[in-house]
């Protein structure tokens, strides 16, 4: 009997840690959803008392390609530590600062410098900047990257406009309680690059005799470079560029109903398919080198975006 009892009373101690186990779960997710909901309220309302600049675009610069602001008439330049909440970017050549410009008189909010998984920072907390500036008024995102090659007939500085994605390597920024502010729960990804924006894309490229391919690019969490092993992989999923961001924004993008263009700027032949090596200089020097390119064609799409 006593036996019995002491196994009915250890199973219904079991069911009540479980159950409680499963409340502090659950409210703790509610907390840090709550959390991450308030601070994207916080920044929203910090720039707000700097500027009543209203951004139509979002710019997202990646490596080698802050000096794309130069080409703009910049109104308002905010580093990323002056607003509280807003994740500092750490990645080597990313400067860290919120410019908003106009192009034209097209109203563009430009990060020149974006945020990385590899920095420690959670998914969310890499597209909470994009968010932001969507709560600010943007519904369409240029992004940009130095990407490796996957793909032999896509050489070192030339160009790719995404036309699809693989996200499937790192973790969604979406997963927790939704925002119903700022999207639907399930998101649809079948046409995530907006056609004309990439058809645009390619036409200024081909006038300006600058190479730009279509293609599908892959995120990697990193931040060590793939493996010649890996990229064989990678490659037989039918991806022809690779790099550590810029997929995870693309369905924060498109989870706000945003319009979204990727340029990959190709930066070097991925592990693997070259004899020499490569390094992050190599690479760094490779995207400086192509800054100017990427402005033409940047440019150039923004003039469309502004008729």
């Amino acid at each position: 009997m006593r036996k019995t009892l002491s196994v009915v009373v250890a199973c219904a101690v079991t069911a009540l840690a479980v159950l409680l186990g499963g409340c502090v779960a659950a409210t703790t997710q509610a907390s840090v959803a709550q959390s991450y909901d308030e601070r994207l309220a916080e920044c929203k309302r910090q720039i707000e008392a700097k500027t009543d600049f209203k951004p139509q675009v979002v710019v997202v610069l990646g490596t080698g390609l802050g000096d794309f602001v130069n080409s703009l008439d910049v109104k308002q330049t905010i580093p990323y530590k002056d607003i509280k909440g807003w994740p500092e970017s750490t990645a080597p050549d990313h400067a860290g600062n919120l410019v908003f410009a106009e192009y034209k008189g097209l109203k563009l909010a430009v990060m020149q410098g974006r945020l990385h998984g590899y920095e420690g920072y959670s998914e969310q907390e890499v597209v909470l900047p994009l968010c932001v500036l969507h709560l600010l008024g943007a519904d369409t995102a240029i992004l940009s990257n130095a990407s490796g090659s996957l793909n032999p007939d896509f050489k070192v500085g030339e160009f790719v406009c995404v036309e699809d994605q693989i996200s499937s390597f790192v973790p969604s920024p979406l997963i927790g309680k939704n925002n119903e502010e700022l999207g639907g729960r399930f998101v649809p990804m079948t046409d995530a690059f907006d056609k004309d924006m990439r058809n645009t894309v390619l036409k200024i490229g081909k006038q300006n005799d600058i190479p730009v391919h279509s293609g599908v690019y892959i995120q990697v969490t990193g931040p060590q470079f793939e493996t010649p092993a890996e990229i064989r992989m990678y490659r037989s999923l039918g991806a022809d560029t690779i790099a550590m961001s810029m997929a995870d924004e693309v369905l924060a993008a498109r989870h706000m109903g945003m319009k979204v263009c990727a340029i990959n700027c190709i930066s070097n032949m991925a592990a693997g398919m070259e004899e020499d090596g490569f390094t992050d200089d190599d690479v760094n020097e490779v995207m400086k080198s192509a800054s100017e390119d990427f402005q033409t064609l940047a440019c150039g799409l923004l003039d469309t975006l502004g008729r």
